[in-house]
């Protein structure tokens, strides 16, 4: 179970160094039945066809427990969230949980509390559990050398054991490097790649992330449904906008202190005290404010007007 790199660290630093194999690195258990699923490249295909497996053979009496493996941590918990969604006994199992919730996890599918356990490939070196009836490869490995890891945690000490391997279109030459490490082609469940449909019926799904409402707008104008227009109202109220802005900001610098002339501030003290029944000139009663203020009341800043007031703004 030694990679490559590990191997070129120890010819380094250690003085000639013995290498003792139990077995080839390339090859598989014999007692591992091998088989390949065809999938589609999204996601969710990806998690349905998986259900599919699992739920059949699960039927069939073969499962009693499984690990699936990841490429990356964010697959692991992805595909955890909705194994447990869709009803099933499921942990998981990756580089970044710390090691209290590790132990948890490994003890939990030990037990029989957990049937299907999600992880990466830190699982795939180095786990111990004797008795694991499947693995299962959501994703094939990006390096070839750890399928055999992978599929080694089943069938060990002369069990039977079954693997199962996802593979879509763009993972062709995963999968072609796989059989050339181990020597032979790996057989189909039900029909290679040339039997799978076009991806054109993948890519109308409409998509859960970013963009998936701007598509969605498209297929809706493909598909002849009209997007509502503005009212008619809306659209002027949208061109009269600027303007009113303009004369809304013109209105306030108008009635801005900063143009009031000292003599117009002055001019409400030139009213006699007693007028409250005196009438305006043109007919109307002052308001009460005024009528209530003492005749000795200061408007404004009163005599004392500050010389930045005075300005007259351009």
């Amino acid at each position: 179970t030694m990679p490559p790199e590990i191997t070129r660290l120890t010819e380094q630093f250690l003085h000639a160094p013995v290498r003792v194999e139990v077995a080839k690195a390339s090859s598989t258990a014999e007692t591992v039945a091998q088989r390949l699923v065809k999938c589609g490249s999204k996601d969710w295909d990806r998690r349905a066809r998986l259900r599919e497996i699992i739920r059949s053979e699960d039927d069939a009496g073969e499962l009693k427990n499984a690990i699936i493996f990841c490429n990356r941590k964010k697959d692991v918990s992805e595909l955890f969230r909705s194994l447990v969604k869709h009803d099933f006994d499921a942990g998981a199992l990756h580089g970044d949980m710390d090691q209290r919730a590790r132990m948890a996890m490994l003890q939990g599918f030990r037990d029989g509390k957990l049937k299907l356990l999600v992880a990466s490939d830190v699982a795939a070196r180095g786990l111990d559990i004797p008795d694991v009836s499947h693995v299962f490869n959501y994703n094939l490995p990006i390096h070839s050398e750890d399928y055999v890891h992978r599929i080694g945690r089943t069938g060990r000490a002369g069990r039977s054991g079954r693997a199962f391997s996802l593979v879509a279109r763009p993972d062709r030459k995963f999968l072609d490097a796989i059989e050339k490490m181990i020597g032979r082609e790996l057989e189909w469940l039900d029909g290679d790649l040339t039997t799978l449909g076009e991806e054109t019926a993948d890519e109308s799904r409409p998509s859960r992330g970013r963009g998936g409402k701007e598509r969605g707008r498209e297929r809706s104008s493909r598909d002849g449904r009209k997007e509502r227009r503005p009212r008619k109202d809306e659209v002027i109220a949208e061109e009269s906008a600027p303007a009113e802005i303009v004369e809304a900001v013109e209105t306030e610098a108008a009635e801005t202190p900063e143009r009031r002339s000292p003599a117009k501030a002055e001019a409400p003290r030139a009213r006699p005290a007693n007028d409250g029944g005196e009438r305006r000139a043109g007919g109307s009663r002052r308001p009460r404010r005024e009528r209530d203020e003492p005749a000795d009341s200061v408007v404004g800043f009163g005599d004392e007007v500050p010389a930045f007031m005075n300005i007259l703004v351009r």
